[in-house]
């Protein structure tokens, strides 16, 4: 039985589940703890490069571990890749892939070897090189293609080249001239955005590795219903991933607004009042919070109320009467709706002001503006001369009246 890590913040999770973190679609074996788990099954999935993944067959009973390298058999040769799943949980995988009908399990020849190990290498250290090269001749022969990446089995003998492309491609010539250059069997996959989005991986918007380098096997088509039922604007740059399509986690919450929007009463509906009708604004899908204003583009009044008070007042105007205001008390006070901080301040209230630069006045009207206060000087101390010749009149002394 597997000891446990004696640590608190993992619960008496299984170090042998978590195996080694540097490859993409990881996951957890939460059965390796438990007694008998790989001899209830002999299957074992088997982890190539970037997001590849095999099923073999454990025949020969070899002892393996989630990060074991082993040596499994490929059409022609053997291939090189690591342990990233055994036991039961191996068909519950396998459920999740879509295997084509009819292909056979192969099975896993023994645990590699150091002889393994350098030619794994020697083949790895090659494929760089060998998309470059294979770009250059794809581009020669005129052909649509994008060529993403080169993966070369463990022994050498085969390279796949991964491919995108819009239109349907003839690369028979491709494979010819590949094949003459590289002296290796080649296969040709082509791939979409999105997996070629996996292949390279990435953080995302986020914060954390994108889904596709992570855990996600099949895509499923996303169309823009799934973020307007969501109510999330329509912007093209947030909406889209790093493979340029709609992102997969626009799919995530769907059903659940779906479900709650169900509970909204409709946004053609008005609601009647004694003072006014109000028109639906806007909505908190997840809150069940609808807002409503009496005009019908902007918000002008805007009030917010619970979706059980909407369908009240729609049941009172049917029946003829209007309530005095859309609370259900008139008294109580309206409800507050959280409002942005960023919608209150400008983004560029800490952004230091530039000094206007003063406009540079052509040269005539320079000297006009120089001589002006020039003249003002002449002609006042002329005035002044003038005042200082002039005789000024004596002050009279006044009478004092005669003390008693």
């Amino acid at each position: 039985m597997t000891d446990f890590i004696n640590d608190p913040h993992l619960r008496g999770f299984a170090a042998s589940g978590c195996g080694r973190q540097d490859k993409q679609l990881n996951s957890y074996n939460y059965f390796s703890d438990i007694p008998g788990n790989d001899a209830s099954c002999d299957l074992v999935e088997v982890q190539f490069k970037n997001t590849r993944k095999g099923y073999y067959r454990n025949e020969n009973h070899l002892d393996l571990a989630k990060g074991d390298m082993v040596a499994v058999e490929a059409s022609p040769g053997h291939d090189v890749g690591v342990v990233s799943l055994t036991g039961r949980l191996v068909p519950l995988q396998m459920k999740k892939t879509v295997l084509k009908q009819g292909s056979e399990i192969k099975r896993i020849y023994r645990k590699a070897r150091a002889v393994d190990m350098e030619k794994y290498e020697a083949a790895k250290a090659r494929e760089h090189e060998t998309m470059i090269e294979s770009r250059r001749i794809a581009a020669e022969l005129g052909l649509d293609m994008k060529i993403g990446d080169v993966e070369y089995q463990g022994d050498g003998n085969k390279a796949i080249f991964y491919y995108i492309a819009d239109a349907r491609v003839d690369f028979r010539k491709l494979i010819k001239v590949l094949a003459e250059t590289f002296h290796v069997r080649i296969e040709m996959k082509q791939i979409g955005a999105r997996q070629e989005a996996g292949r390279i991986g990435g953080i995302g918007p986020c914060g954390r590795e994108l889904c596709c380098a992570t855990w996600m096997k099949n895509f499923v088509s996303v169309s823009t219903n799934a973020a307007r039922v969501q109510d999330i604007s329509p912007n093209p740059q947030k909406l889209a991933g790093q493979c340029a399509k709609l992102k997969c986690c626009l799919n995530y919450e769907v059903d659940t607004y779906v479900e709650a929007a169900r509970r909204l009463p409709s946004k053609e509906i008005a609601l009647e009042t004694a003072d006014a009708t109000y028109y639906y604004f806007k909505a908190d899908i997840l809150s069940g919070m609808v807002t409503y204003s009496t005009d019908k583009r902007l918000a002008v009044n805007a009030t917010t109320i619970t979706a059980e008070r909407a369908f009240d007042i729609i049941r009172l105007n049917k029946e003829g009467e209007k309530p005095l205001s859309l609370q259900p008390d008139s008294d109580a006070p309206a409800q507050h709706t959280t409002v942005d901080l960023v919608e209150q301040e400008s983004l560029t209230r800490f952004d230091k002001s530039k000094k206007r630069k003063k406009k540079r006045r052509p040269a005539g009207e320079k000297r006009e503006a120089k001589e002006q206060p020039r003249r003002r000087t002449d002609e006042q101390s002329a005035e002044t001369r003038k005042n200082n010749g002039r005789t000024k009149p004596r002050r009279e002394k006044r009478e004092e009246p005669p003390t008693a």
